[in-house]
Protein backbone atom coordinates (compact mmCIF):
# COMPACT_ATOMS: atom_id res chain seq x y z
CA UNK A 1 0.00 0.00 0.00
CA UNK A 2 1.43 3.16 -1.44
CA UNK A 3 0.47 6.65 0.93
CA UNK A 4 0.74 10.11 0.69
CA UNK A 5 0.33 12.46 3.85
CA UNK A 6 -0.10 15.83 3.15
CA UNK A 7 1.19 17.91 6.22
CA UNK A 8 3.67 17.29 8.49
CA UNK A 9 2.81 18.64 11.69
CA UNK A 10 1.37 16.44 14.39
CA UNK A 11 -1.92 14.42 12.58
CA UNK A 12 0.67 13.31 9.44
CA UNK A 13 3.80 12.05 11.26
CA UNK A 14 1.82 10.06 14.12
CA UNK A 15 0.04 8.56 10.73
CA UNK A 16 3.12 7.77 9.12
CA UNK A 17 4.09 5.85 12.13
CA UNK A 18 1.51 3.45 12.54
CA UNK A 19 1.09 2.89 8.88
CA UNK A 20 4.98 2.23 8.99
CA UNK A 21 4.55 -0.27 11.34
CA UNK A 22 1.34 -1.78 9.49
CA UNK A 23 3.97 -2.38 6.54
CA UNK A 24 2.98 0.51 3.96
CA UNK A 25 5.36 2.60 1.85
CA UNK A 26 4.66 6.03 3.26
CA UNK A 27 5.79 9.44 1.93
CA UNK A 28 4.92 12.61 3.92
CA UNK A 29 4.98 16.12 2.33
CA UNK A 30 5.28 19.27 3.82
CA UNK A 31 5.76 22.54 2.24
CA UNK A 32 8.09 24.25 4.85
CA UNK A 33 11.06 23.34 4.32
CA UNK A 34 11.94 21.84 7.52
CA UNK A 35 9.70 20.53 11.14
CA UNK A 36 8.44 24.03 12.07
CA UNK A 37 9.71 25.29 15.38
CA UNK A 38 8.13 26.88 18.44
CA UNK A 39 4.27 27.12 18.39
CA UNK A 40 1.89 27.98 21.07
CA UNK A 41 1.55 24.82 23.55
CA UNK A 42 -0.68 22.04 23.05
CA UNK A 43 -1.55 19.23 25.26
CA UNK A 44 -2.58 15.34 24.98
CA UNK A 45 -5.60 13.95 26.99
CA UNK A 46 -7.17 11.43 28.01
CA UNK A 47 -7.09 8.28 25.53
CA UNK A 48 -4.34 9.81 23.28
CA UNK A 49 -2.10 9.34 26.36
CA UNK A 50 -2.94 5.90 26.10
CA UNK A 51 -1.47 6.58 21.87
CA UNK A 52 1.81 8.00 22.87
CA UNK A 53 2.20 5.51 24.81
CA UNK A 54 1.63 2.48 22.50
CA UNK A 55 4.31 4.75 20.49
CA UNK A 56 6.70 4.43 22.86
CA UNK A 57 6.86 8.32 22.92
CA UNK A 58 6.33 9.40 26.33
CA UNK A 59 9.56 9.65 27.63
CA UNK A 60 10.95 12.22 24.64
CA UNK A 61 7.61 14.27 25.39
CA UNK A 62 7.98 13.88 28.87
CA UNK A 63 11.44 15.57 28.44
CA UNK A 64 10.25 18.49 26.52
CA UNK A 65 6.97 19.13 27.87
CA UNK A 66 6.54 22.46 29.65
CA UNK A 67 6.04 22.56 33.61
CA UNK A 68 2.08 24.33 34.00
CA UNK A 69 0.93 23.98 37.59
CA UNK A 70 -2.25 25.53 36.51
CA UNK A 71 -4.70 28.98 34.54
CA UNK A 72 -5.33 31.85 36.27
CA UNK A 73 -7.80 34.70 35.73
CA UNK A 74 -6.06 37.88 36.61
CA UNK A 75 -7.02 41.66 36.95
CA UNK A 76 -5.01 44.57 35.64
CA UNK A 77 -2.71 44.55 38.83
CA UNK A 78 -1.30 41.00 37.73
CA UNK A 79 -3.87 39.83 41.04
CA UNK A 80 -5.55 36.38 40.68
CA UNK A 81 -9.32 36.44 40.71
CA UNK A 82 -9.99 32.73 40.41
CA UNK A 83 -7.43 29.80 39.25
CA UNK A 84 -7.84 26.32 38.08
CA UNK A 85 -4.84 24.19 39.18
CA UNK A 86 -3.39 21.36 36.76
CA UNK A 87 -5.01 18.41 38.90
CA UNK A 88 -8.10 19.69 39.62
CA UNK A 89 -9.80 17.40 36.88
CA UNK A 90 -7.03 14.64 37.06
CA UNK A 91 -4.74 16.59 34.54
CA UNK A 92 -7.55 17.01 32.02
CA UNK A 93 -8.83 20.91 32.92
CA UNK A 94 -7.70 23.94 31.46
CA UNK A 95 -4.06 23.46 31.72
CA UNK A 96 -3.29 19.04 31.32
CA UNK A 97 -1.41 16.83 33.08
CA UNK A 98 0.74 16.89 29.34
CA UNK A 99 1.27 20.43 27.92
CA UNK A 100 4.08 20.70 25.30
CA UNK A 101 5.30 22.88 22.96
CA UNK A 102 3.50 22.38 18.81
CA UNK A 103 7.06 22.13 17.60
CA UNK A 104 8.22 20.09 20.41
CA UNK A 105 5.83 17.17 19.97
CA UNK A 106 6.27 18.17 15.64
CA UNK A 107 10.25 17.23 16.00
CA UNK A 108 9.27 14.14 18.46
CA UNK A 109 7.06 12.69 16.04
CA UNK A 110 9.16 13.79 12.85
CA UNK A 111 12.13 12.02 14.61
CA UNK A 112 10.09 8.89 15.27
CA UNK A 113 9.11 8.26 11.41
CA UNK A 114 12.49 10.07 9.80
CA UNK A 115 14.44 6.54 9.26
CA UNK A 116 11.26 4.88 8.26
CA UNK A 117 9.07 6.68 6.02
CA UNK A 118 9.74 9.72 2.66
CA UNK A 119 9.65 13.20 3.89
CA UNK A 120 9.81 15.85 1.47
CA UNK A 121 10.08 19.36 2.32
CA UNK A 122 9.71 22.23 0.65
CA UNK A 123 6.84 20.76 -2.00
CA UNK A 124 3.16 20.25 -1.33
CA UNK A 125 0.15 18.82 -3.59
CA UNK A 126 -1.31 20.77 -6.54
CA UNK A 127 -3.69 18.86 -7.77
CA UNK A 128 -5.08 15.16 -8.00
CA UNK A 129 -7.64 12.89 -9.00
CA UNK A 130 -9.34 10.76 -7.16
CA UNK A 131 -8.04 7.60 -8.20
CA UNK A 132 -5.05 9.03 -6.22
CA UNK A 133 -3.18 10.51 -8.87
CA UNK A 134 -1.22 13.49 -7.84
CA UNK A 135 0.61 16.28 -8.78
CA UNK A 136 3.23 18.53 -6.75
CA UNK A 137 4.45 21.65 -7.05
CA UNK A 138 7.70 20.61 -7.77
CA UNK A 139 6.70 18.82 -11.07
CA UNK A 140 6.28 15.76 -10.03
CA UNK A 141 3.38 12.92 -10.66
CA UNK A 142 3.11 9.83 -8.99
CA UNK A 143 0.02 7.09 -7.82
CA UNK A 144 -0.53 6.35 -4.86
CA UNK A 145 -3.25 3.95 -2.90
CA UNK A 146 -4.49 6.20 -0.36
CA UNK A 147 -3.74 9.94 -0.17
CA UNK A 148 -4.38 11.65 3.16
CA UNK A 149 -4.79 15.51 3.80
CA UNK A 150 -3.37 16.51 7.53
CA UNK A 151 -2.92 19.70 6.62
CA UNK A 152 -4.55 21.54 8.55
CA UNK A 153 -7.84 24.25 9.33
CA UNK A 154 -7.20 25.25 5.29
CA UNK A 155 -5.97 22.29 3.76
CA UNK A 156 -4.68 22.52 0.63
CA UNK A 157 -5.47 18.45 -0.03
CA UNK A 158 -9.26 19.31 1.09
CA UNK A 159 -9.53 22.43 -1.37
CA UNK A 160 -8.30 20.22 -4.24
CA UNK A 161 -10.79 17.24 -3.46
CA UNK A 162 -13.47 18.43 -1.64
CA UNK A 163 -13.99 22.36 -2.35
CA UNK A 164 -13.39 26.04 -1.33
CA UNK A 165 -12.72 26.55 2.50
CA UNK A 166 -16.10 28.34 2.95
CA UNK A 167 -17.65 25.52 2.85
CA UNK A 168 -16.28 24.10 5.72
CA UNK A 169 -14.52 26.28 7.86
CA UNK A 170 -16.97 28.10 10.39
CA UNK A 171 -15.52 31.48 11.99
CA UNK A 172 -16.48 32.06 15.30
CA UNK A 173 -16.14 35.86 15.90
CA UNK A 174 -12.55 36.42 16.95
CA UNK A 175 -8.98 36.19 15.68
CA UNK A 176 -6.08 35.32 17.73
CA UNK A 177 -2.48 36.04 17.75
CA UNK A 178 0.52 34.45 20.00
CA UNK A 179 3.87 34.80 19.87
CA UNK A 180 7.21 34.42 21.94
CA UNK A 181 8.36 36.71 24.40
CA UNK A 182 11.31 36.71 27.23
CA UNK A 183 10.27 35.10 30.35
CA UNK A 184 8.82 37.58 32.81
CA UNK A 185 10.09 35.69 35.97
CA UNK A 186 7.06 35.73 38.14
CA UNK A 187 4.70 33.57 36.28
CA UNK A 188 5.45 30.84 38.97
CA UNK A 189 4.92 28.22 36.04
CA UNK A 190 0.79 29.57 36.09
CA UNK A 191 -0.98 30.33 32.73
CA UNK A 192 -1.94 33.53 33.27
CA UNK A 193 -5.17 35.56 31.81
CA UNK A 194 -6.36 38.92 31.36
CA UNK A 195 -9.56 40.10 30.17
CA UNK A 196 -10.48 43.73 28.78
CA UNK A 197 -13.94 45.58 27.64
CA UNK A 198 -14.53 45.16 24.06
CA UNK A 199 -13.84 41.36 24.04
CA UNK A 200 -9.95 42.01 24.22
CA UNK A 201 -8.10 38.90 25.68
CA UNK A 202 -4.13 38.70 26.89
CA UNK A 203 -2.72 35.72 27.66
CA UNK A 204 1.44 34.52 29.13
CA UNK A 205 1.94 31.19 29.40
CA UNK A 206 5.48 29.33 30.52
CA UNK A 207 8.04 28.03 27.87
CA UNK A 208 11.38 25.74 28.52
CA UNK A 209 14.65 27.60 28.18
CA UNK A 210 13.56 31.39 29.47
CA UNK A 211 10.94 32.52 27.05
CA UNK A 212 7.19 32.62 27.60
CA UNK A 213 4.24 32.75 25.01
CA UNK A 214 1.99 35.77 24.93
CA UNK A 215 -1.15 35.97 23.20
CA UNK A 216 -3.72 38.76 22.49
CA UNK A 217 -6.88 38.35 21.06
CA UNK A 218 -10.42 39.84 20.55
CA UNK A 219 -14.02 39.32 19.08
CA UNK A 220 -14.49 40.53 15.54
CA UNK A 221 -16.63 39.19 12.68
CA UNK A 222 -14.16 40.69 9.99
CA UNK A 223 -11.66 38.40 8.29
CA UNK A 224 -9.28 39.89 9.62
CA UNK A 225 -6.81 36.86 8.71
CA UNK A 226 -6.21 37.84 4.99
CA UNK A 227 -4.26 40.84 5.96
CA UNK A 228 -0.54 40.59 5.58
CA UNK A 229 1.73 40.67 8.33
CA UNK A 230 2.41 44.42 8.78
CA UNK A 231 -1.11 44.72 8.42
CA UNK A 232 -2.17 42.47 11.03
CA UNK A 233 0.61 43.85 13.48
CA UNK A 234 -0.98 47.52 12.92
CA UNK A 235 -4.12 46.12 14.04
CA UNK A 236 -3.51 43.93 17.11
CA UNK A 237 -1.72 47.36 17.87
CA UNK A 238 -4.87 49.77 17.79
CA UNK A 239 -7.06 47.15 19.43
CA UNK A 240 -4.77 46.80 22.29
CA UNK A 241 -3.43 50.42 22.45
CA UNK A 242 -3.98 51.32 26.32
CA UNK A 243 -5.23 48.59 27.66
CA UNK A 244 -3.13 47.45 30.95
CA UNK A 245 -1.45 44.26 33.22
CA UNK A 246 1.24 42.94 30.61
CA UNK A 247 0.00 43.83 27.24
CA UNK A 248 2.62 47.14 26.90
CA UNK A 249 5.06 44.74 27.01
CA UNK A 250 3.50 42.29 24.85
CA UNK A 251 3.19 45.01 22.09
CA UNK A 252 6.80 45.91 22.42
CA UNK A 253 7.78 42.41 21.54
CA UNK A 254 5.63 41.72 19.09
CA UNK A 255 7.13 43.07 16.07
CA UNK A 256 10.36 41.33 16.69
CA UNK A 257 8.69 37.78 17.40
CA UNK A 258 9.95 35.40 14.25
CA UNK A 259 7.22 33.17 15.38
CA UNK A 260 4.47 35.66 15.43
CA UNK A 261 1.28 34.05 13.72
CA UNK A 262 -2.37 35.38 13.44
CA UNK A 263 -5.48 33.86 12.26
CA UNK A 264 -9.01 33.87 12.65
CA UNK A 265 -10.50 31.47 15.61
CA UNK A 266 -12.58 28.82 13.54
CA UNK A 267 -14.34 25.25 13.47
CA UNK A 268 -13.87 22.74 10.71
CA UNK A 269 -16.56 20.95 9.81
CA UNK A 270 -17.07 18.29 7.31
CA UNK A 271 -19.59 15.81 6.96
CA UNK A 272 -17.39 12.89 4.95
CA UNK A 273 -13.92 12.86 5.55
CA UNK A 274 -13.41 10.68 2.63
CA UNK A 275 -13.81 11.00 -1.33
CA UNK A 276 -12.15 8.35 -3.66
CA UNK A 277 -9.13 7.66 -2.45
CA UNK A 278 -8.42 10.52 -0.27
CA UNK A 279 -9.34 10.67 3.61
CA UNK A 280 -9.07 14.05 5.85
CA UNK A 281 -7.48 13.61 9.06
CA UNK A 282 -6.85 16.20 12.23
CA UNK A 283 -7.93 19.60 11.43
CA UNK A 284 -8.54 19.20 8.34
CA UNK A 285 -11.35 17.20 8.85
CA UNK A 286 -12.52 18.17 12.48
CA UNK A 287 -11.43 20.94 14.52
CA UNK A 288 -13.40 22.48 17.69
CA UNK A 289 -11.07 25.29 17.95
CA UNK A 290 -8.68 26.72 20.52
CA UNK A 291 -11.67 27.08 22.19
CA UNK A 292 -12.30 23.39 22.26
CA UNK A 293 -8.72 22.36 23.10
CA UNK A 294 -8.93 18.98 21.51
CA UNK A 295 -7.37 19.18 18.51
CA UNK A 296 -4.32 17.55 19.13
CA UNK A 297 -5.83 14.57 21.19
CA UNK A 298 -8.25 14.33 18.33
CA UNK A 299 -4.84 14.10 15.82
CA UNK A 300 -3.17 11.34 17.78
CA UNK A 301 -5.95 9.22 18.23
CA UNK A 302 -7.35 9.99 14.38
CA UNK A 303 -3.75 8.97 13.07
CA UNK A 304 -3.80 5.34 15.03
CA UNK A 305 -7.56 4.59 14.62
CA UNK A 306 -7.31 5.54 10.35
CA UNK A 307 -3.44 3.05 10.35
CA UNK A 308 -5.51 0.29 11.99
CA UNK A 309 -8.55 0.69 9.83
CA UNK A 310 -5.86 0.72 7.00
CA UNK A 311 -4.36 -2.21 7.98
CA UNK A 312 -7.17 -4.62 8.69
CA UNK A 313 -9.98 -3.45 6.68
CA UNK A 314 -9.27 -4.07 3.19
CA UNK A 315 -10.59 -1.88 0.38
CA UNK A 316 -9.57 1.82 1.55
CA UNK A 317 -13.07 2.89 0.89
CA UNK A 318 -14.45 0.59 3.45
CA UNK A 319 -11.36 1.28 5.57
CA UNK A 320 -12.41 5.50 5.72
CA UNK A 321 -15.82 4.39 6.62
CA UNK A 322 -14.68 2.66 9.69
CA UNK A 323 -12.37 4.92 10.65
CA UNK A 324 -15.82 7.42 10.43
CA UNK A 325 -17.60 5.05 12.59
CA UNK A 326 -15.20 4.73 14.97
CA UNK A 327 -14.44 8.17 15.76
CA UNK A 328 -17.88 10.09 15.02
CA UNK A 329 -18.62 10.12 18.36
CA UNK A 330 -15.25 11.15 19.70
CA UNK A 331 -15.04 14.01 17.19
CA UNK A 332 -18.70 15.01 18.49
CA UNK A 333 -17.79 15.52 22.02
CA UNK A 334 -14.33 17.00 21.04
CA UNK A 335 -15.47 19.95 18.73
CA UNK A 336 -18.12 21.47 20.89
CA UNK A 337 -17.19 24.41 22.37
CA UNK A 338 -17.44 25.13 25.89
CA UNK A 339 -21.05 26.70 27.21
CA UNK A 340 -20.99 30.58 25.93
CA UNK A 341 -18.08 30.23 22.99
CA UNK A 342 -16.60 33.17 22.29
CA UNK A 343 -18.88 35.35 24.48
CA UNK A 344 -17.77 33.38 27.25
CA UNK A 345 -13.93 33.62 26.20
CA UNK A 346 -13.91 37.30 25.69
CA UNK A 347 -16.45 39.31 27.31
CA UNK A 348 -17.73 42.22 25.91
CA UNK A 349 -18.18 44.44 29.28
CA UNK A 350 -16.71 44.96 32.46
CA UNK A 351 -19.99 43.75 34.28
CA UNK A 352 -19.59 40.85 32.15
CA UNK A 353 -15.95 40.31 32.80
CA UNK A 354 -16.70 40.24 36.79
CA UNK A 355 -19.71 37.93 36.49
CA UNK A 356 -17.09 35.68 34.54
CA UNK A 357 -14.40 35.65 37.59
CA UNK A 358 -17.32 34.98 40.09
CA UNK A 359 -18.50 31.99 37.98
CA UNK A 360 -14.61 31.07 37.42
CA UNK A 361 -14.44 30.79 41.04
CA UNK A 362 -16.63 28.37 41.72
CA UNK A 363 -14.74 26.14 39.05
CA UNK A 364 -14.02 23.71 42.18
CA UNK A 365 -17.49 23.03 43.95
CA UNK A 366 -20.77 22.08 42.78
CA UNK A 367 -22.40 22.28 40.98
CA UNK A 368 -19.88 24.06 38.45
CA UNK A 369 -17.33 21.13 39.16
CA UNK A 370 -19.79 18.59 38.01
CA UNK A 371 -20.09 20.48 35.12
CA UNK A 372 -16.84 21.20 33.89
CA UNK A 373 -15.68 17.65 34.79
CA UNK A 374 -18.18 16.63 31.97
CA UNK A 375 -17.12 19.10 29.49
CA UNK A 376 -13.14 18.13 29.99
CA UNK A 377 -14.28 14.41 30.36
CA UNK A 378 -14.62 14.05 26.62
CA UNK A 379 -11.19 13.64 26.13
CA UNK A 380 -12.19 9.93 26.76
CA UNK A 381 -14.94 9.63 24.94
CA UNK A 382 -13.97 7.07 22.40
CA UNK A 383 -12.72 3.05 23.51
CA UNK A 384 -9.99 2.20 21.15
CA UNK A 385 -9.60 -1.07 19.67
CA UNK A 386 -6.61 -3.47 19.49
CA UNK A 387 -5.76 -4.33 15.84
CA UNK A 388 -3.93 -7.06 14.59
CA UNK A 389 -1.06 -7.80 16.45
CA UNK A 390 -2.01 -5.72 19.37
CA UNK A 391 -1.84 -2.12 20.36
CA UNK A 392 1.96 -1.92 21.01
CA UNK A 393 2.82 -4.96 18.42
CA UNK A 394 2.90 -4.92 14.37
CA UNK A 395 0.03 -4.01 12.39
CA UNK A 396 -0.12 -6.42 9.05
CA UNK A 397 -1.66 -4.93 5.63
CA UNK A 398 -3.60 -6.93 3.77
Amino acid sequence: MRVLISGGGIAGPALAFWLHRAGAEVTVVERSAAPRPGGHAVDIRGVARDVVEWMGLREAIRERQVDERGWALVDARGRKMATMPADLFGGEGIVAEIEIARGDLARILHDATAGDVEWRFGDRVTALTPDGEVTFASGRRERFDVVVGADGVRSGVRELAFGPHEQFVRPLGGCSSYFTVPDPGDLDNWFEMYNAPGGLVAGIRPERGGTAKASLGFRTDAPWARLDRAAQLALIAAKFEGVGWRVPGFLEAMPRAEDFYFDEITQVYVEKWHRGRVVLLGDAGYCGSPLAGLGTSMSLVGAYVLAGELATAGAPEHAFAAYQEQMAGYVAEGTQLPPGGMKAFAPNSRLMIRMRAVSMTMMGAWPMKQLLAKQFGKADAITLKKYAGGTTGPITVP
